[in-house]
């Protein structure tokens, strides 16, 4: 039977902006998102009998947790395969071989890159020819950060961060990744920036214009001053040890500091390489790092390979 090899990329938010909960549970957002060249893979095997199964394989070192992720009908590649076979009526099977390298619960969408990545290489195996447009609409039923790892790049996000729009930017960026012990849940985190901001007006997100200025001009040292995330105060709240990752960086040197998403991976960003490395080094020594990981964005999205 056809296969189909994909690499998808890791996300991070160069900005988060959230806004008040919605009657349906979700916050919107104003984010920019950026791919980066961390990547998991997909492999779609078809198969004849209609069964769809998924077995998940992880690097052997510490940015990874791939026990919690599921192998079942729970898994977001899985949900993928079965809304593109519902959506274009074909009647085979797949099996999904997922390689982890994106951080388990890190912030960096990792089980949405595996979504997207799944939409597109059952798309290759099964042979239903969708168009990246149509693909892109599916990917939106299946989550907020599902559509951007299609895209790839760099882009605006609004609603619950699904709609998608490209932004104008230029040059290349280094980043550093601290990769923590343990992962952190999305739904605990925003659960927790509900309760801290309890009683308080929040207003609508809005992406700075100092961070679209920065990108426009392929400026560093400008984007690391623009960098911003409404979670951190709810993430920091709930792993308060995150906060001396970040400081550890920033006495490093680096451009700008933040959590990616709704952490608890801390990003740092580096003038280059060498900086990169420096920066590297000195995280090595804190004690919340799991790991250290040297990374340049942006990249294009989920692909063929």
């Amino acid at each position: 039977m056809t296969s189909a090899n994909v690499r998808v990329p890791a996300k991070i938010n160069l900005c988060l902006g959230v806004g008040p909960v919605r009657d349906d549970g979700y916050h919107p957002l104003a984010t920019v998102y950026q791919a980066v060249d961390l990547h998991d893979e997909v492999r779609a095997t078809a198969r004849e009998d209609g069964e769809i199964t998924v077995v998940v394989h992880a690097d052997l070192d510490a940015r990874t947790e791939a026990a919690d992720v599921p192998e079942d009908d729970d898994n977001l590649a899985v949900k993928a395969a079965r809304l593109l076979r519902d959506r274009t009526g074909v009647d085979l099977g797949v099996d999904l071989a997922i390689r982890k390298v994106i951080p388990v619960a890190g912030g960096m969408a990792g089980g949405s890159a595996d979504a997207a990545a799944a939409l597109v290489a059952c798309n290759e195996a099964w042979g239903t020819g969708l168009s990246r447009a149509a693909l892109e609409v599916l990917a939106a039923k299946l989550g907020s950060d599902v559509p951007f790892l299609l895209h790839g790049g760099n882009a605006v996000g609004g609603g619950r961060g699904e709609t998608i729009s490209p932004v104008l930017a230029r040059g290349s960026y280094h980043w550093v990744f601290a990769m923590a012990h343990q992962g952190l849940s999305t739904a605990a985190v925003y659960a927790e920036f509900d309760r801290l901001n309890a009683g308080s007006t929040v207003a609508d997100p809005q992406v700075p214009d100092a961070l679209l200025a920065a990108l426009r001009a392929g400026d560093a040292v400008a984007l690391g001053e623009a960098l911003s995330n409404d979670l951190t105060e709810a993430a920091l709240s709930l792993r308060p040890e995150l906060e001396d990752t970040l400081e550890i960086g920033i006495e490093a040197g680096a451009l700008g500091a933040i959590l990616s998403g709704s952490g608890p991976t801390a990003l740092f960003l580096a003038s280059d390489e060498q900086h990169a490395l420096d920066i590297a080094f000195a995280l090595g020594s804190a004690a919340g790092c799991a790991d250290v990981v040297q990374s340049r964005g942006p990249v294009p999205g989920a692909r063929l390979s």
